[in-house]
């Protein structure tokens, strides 16, 4: 499958993409890929901080049902 790429451009701290330019070279990677890999991370974890939708359906849907046992328990 052929991947897609699009340019954009940015702003980065100097002192950070002096850091990403020696890991790249450590690696022997180039810059793009590091981006790649750190924004793929970033998307996942913001991901993971928010409960799925079928999660939370779910959950709604435990409420009508067990209200009354979950406010026991609280107790």
């Amino acid at each position: 499958m052929t991947e897609i790429r699009e340019k954009f451009a940015t702003q980065i701290d100097a002192a950070l993409l002096k850091e990403v330019r020696s890991l790249a070279k450590e690696e022997g990677r180039q810059i793009q890929a590091l981006m790649d890999e750190a924004l793929a991370d970033l998307l996942e974890k913001r991901r993971q901080t928010r409960p799925r939708t079928h999660v939370m359906a779910a959950y709604e849907r435990s409420l009508d049902r067990y209200a009354g046992l979950y406010e026991k328990l609280a107790q």
